[in-house]
């Protein structure tokens, strides 16, 4: 990994170091040819817009976090886990179903000097246990998956847990039983979106 990528500071989230590509189909092949099987593709080596707005409002906002058990669901890179930590979360877990992404990481997480759990599986089958906060961005981009991870994201705001949803304005993300928490203009790579920046919504799920 550390031959395809780079350190760089986001310029949304400017406190935290993390290791990202600049192209995603060549780091693509890249890392195919190095396991030599068909892989997913490195979604973990990019920062999203989603996670950076998340990122943004924990370090602006760590009373939102400081002390909680936090989730962050569909983690890729762990920037908002790595955020979390940041503002004193008591736990942090980032979850992804991609195996490659734990290892972005665990990388990420060294670069910053914190220490966070890395878990690769789909939780969505049932409600966690011993969580405070779910953070999820940038997961709603896909029709099948939009609703399904946003009807598990609601059973966790109906059992109390706070439960924050950052997207983008893709087309499958929910548009009821949300309280607007911030918004932000996010710089974006143009090899994900055709935007150079895109407005970035954080929801509390209600």
């Amino acid at each position: 990994m550390r031959s395809l990528t780079r350190i760089i500071q986001p310029p949304f989230v400017p406190e935290l170091r993390i290791r990202v590509a600049d192209t995603l189909t060549p780091t693509w092949e890249a890392t195919e040819r190095y396991f030599g099987h068909a892989v997913q593709p490195p979604f973990w080596a990019f920062v999203w817009p989603g996670s950076q707005a998340l990122a943004r409002l924990m370090l602006d906002s760590p009373d939102l976090v400081s002390g909680k058990r936090v989730f962050d669901f569909g983690s890729g890179c762990g920037l908002a886990a790595i955020a979390a930590i940041k503002c004193g979360a008591v736990s942090t877990v980032a979850c992804d179903v991609d195996p490659l992404a734990a290892s972005a990481q665990e990388v990420n997480a060294l670069l910053n000097g914190v220490t966070l759990q890395s878990l690769t599986a789909d939780p969505t089958r049932a409600p966690l246990e011993d969580v405070d906060l779910v953070l999820a961005g940038d997961v709603c981009y896909e029709r099948f998956a939009a609703l399904r991870n946003t009807s598990w994201l609601r059973t966790h705001a109906e059992m109390g847990v706070q439960v924050l949803l950052a997207d983008p304005g893709r087309a499958y993300a929910p548009s009821s039983g949300l309280e607007l928490i911030a918004e932000y203009e996010v710089p974006t790579t143009r090899e994900l979106e055709t935007a150079e920046s895109l407005h970035t919504t954080v929801w509390r799920v209600a």
